[in-house]
């Protein structure tokens, strides 16, 4: 039996094989193709400049219609993670190109960092902009918004025996909180980096409820009394110091 095409780089050096994946026995949808791609791309299985496998290949790997691949291969062309070019095939582009807000290619991302770099760098963006979207917030909230933050930190206040409660109330005082700014954009940034968070097994390590009750305690203070520095403060200290007591042990990069 012949041996199936594999991608190469530039170099024409071995990259991602479809023969070293595993074959789905069933139809899969086009999310999941998706997904599958991203990964093996941002683990570095086809490297910049190299070229994913022919569509043919494609399709039987992942026993779905050529439809489906072309689809696919469109939404990773919207996700900066590869270039269609005639004659070249299509070839995946260097990191810098990627867009990493995007959820699928973040969650990649922090999938195969061993590090902890990207979950790093993901609290220092996401402290920068949520303290702007608190800051926002206590100029702009209204008193049904102010009502409802007051009524999630009441809830944290009453669960704090309970972890799993907590943390999910904690997660509505976040969005009301984010309710609250005229900056959309940064709030929705803000969305996107909060769950990536949130879902990460990670992220999931106990953290103490006390101190994080007394940060959410300070960002209500500062946006109850409309002093936008003090809840710009306030968030971005939570955000930093949340994570430093989640973070589980793992050496940091040397650039961190």
């Amino acid at each position: 039996m012949s041996a199936e095409p594999s991608a190469t780089d530039e170099a024409g050096r071995p990259g991602w094989s479809p023969s070293t994946a595993t074959r789905a026995r069933t139809p899969r949808l086009g999310v999941t193709v998706v997904a599958e791609l991203v990964d093996a791309i941002v683990r570095g299985d086809i490297p910049p400049g190299g070229t994913l496998p022919p569509e043919a290949v494609l399709c039987e790997q992942f026993g779905v219609s050529r439809t489906v691949i072309r689809e696919s291969v469109k939404r990773l062309e919207e996700k900066g993670l590869v270039t269609v070019a005639q004659g070249r095939g299509t070839q995946v582009t260097p990191a810098d190109a990627w867009n990493m807000v995007d959820r699928t290619v973040l969650s990649a991302m922090v999938a195969n960092d061993a590090t902890l770099g990207v979950l790093d760098d993901l609290s220092v963006v996401r402290a920068a902009l949520e303290a702007v979207v608190a800051k926002d917030a206590a100029v702009s909230h209204t008193d049904e918004q102010l009502g409802r933050l007051r009524d999630a930190l009441q809830l944290m206040r009453d669960t704090i025996g309970d972890e799993p409660a907590f943390n999910q109330a904690d997660v509505v005082f976040h969005a009301v909180v984010g309710e609250m700014t005229e900056n959309r954009l940064a709030d929705n940034i803000v969305k996107t980096l909060f769950h990536q968070a949130r879902v990460s097994a990670r992220f999931s390590r106990h953290s103490e409820l006390e101190l994080t009750l007394d940060e959410h305690e300070a960002v209500f203070a500062a946006i109850e009394a409309g002093d936008p520095d003090a809840a710009e403060s306030a968030m971005r200290t939570h955000i930093l110091d949340a994570w430093e007591r989640r973070r589980p042990p793992s050496p940091r990069r040397k650039d961190a």
